[in-house]
Parts: C-alpha cells; structure tokens; sequence
C-alpha cells in the first residue's frame, strides 16, 4: 500500500494542526538536545527527566517569545539599519539572562543550565538542530513531489 492510498483524498491539515504538529516536534527536539547536553556537559543539571521535558516546554515558550519580540523590532525599525542591528542583537544577547533567570525561578536548584555561554551553546544547538529537522522535513516533501511528477 502506498502513502497515496493510506491518505484520503481531499483531506488537509488545518492551522492548528500544523501549530500542534510544530511544538510538538520542537519540544521533543529540545528534549534530546538538553538531555546530551547534560550527559555531555557536567555544568548542565537536570535532576530528572520529567523536569526535563518541562524545561523544554519552558525554553519552547521562551524561545517563540523571544523570537517573536526580535522579528517585530527587526521590521519596526526597517528604516534606521544601525538601530535594527543593534536592538536585534540587544534582544538576542539579553534574552540569554531572561532564560537563566526565568528557568531558575521556574525550576531552582533542579536546573542549572549553566553559566552564560552554555546557554548561548545550548540556545544555538537548538536551533540549529530544529532547523536541520525543517530542512530535512521540507527536503522529503520536495524528493516525494519529484517523484509522483515522474511517475505521472
């Protein structure tokens, strides 16, 4: 049976589904990567899995904020390039400090991420890795589209 007959015709997937499908994907994303992180790295300390997970949900929150207040600065101050840089880069230095600060009053001494570059490592591996995931969704999606072009 192919993928063609296992999905019925005309159905689509709606907006929420999509954001389900998203944080979901993101969120288990931010598990794996924070749990080698602290397998790998002994500054990084989460007493449990489960505190785990709700770290990710937390840094998943933090992150969509965060990125979210950087894209509408970015575009509110299209017009000034040196001040759309230097708030871009202000928010995205400074939101290092908020995530330390929100994950330690959230978690205590459950969590400690670590000093200031490992959460700058850590933020960037996530990212990173979420992106590799996109790339690698969009790429099947893309490969299975060339496909069915040929076949028909």
């Amino acid at each position: 049976m192919t993928a063609e007959e296992k999905t019925p015709k005309g159905v689509h997937t709606s907006k929420l589904q999509m954001i389900f499908f998203s944080w979901t994907k993101d969120v288990l994303i931010y598990i794996i990567v924070l749990n080698l992180f602290v397998e790998y790295n002994p500054v990084i300390i989460i007493d449990s899995f489960t505190i785990s997970i709700f770290t990710a949900i937390l840094l998943k929150i933090l992150l969509e904020i965060i990125l979210k207040l950087e894209h509408r600065v970015f575009h509110a101050l299209k017009a000034n390039k040196f001040l759309r840089i230097f708030f871009t880069w202000l928010i995205l230095f400074g939101s290092k400090f908020l995530i330390l600060e929100v994950i330690d009053i959230v978690f205590g001494e459950h969590v400690n991420l670590g000093k200031f570059l490992d959460v700058i490592l850590l933020v960037i591996a996530l990212i990173v890795t979420r992106e590799v995931f996109q790339w690698i969704y969009r790429s099947l999606g893309s490969k299975e589209r060339d496909t069915n072009q040929v076949t028909n």
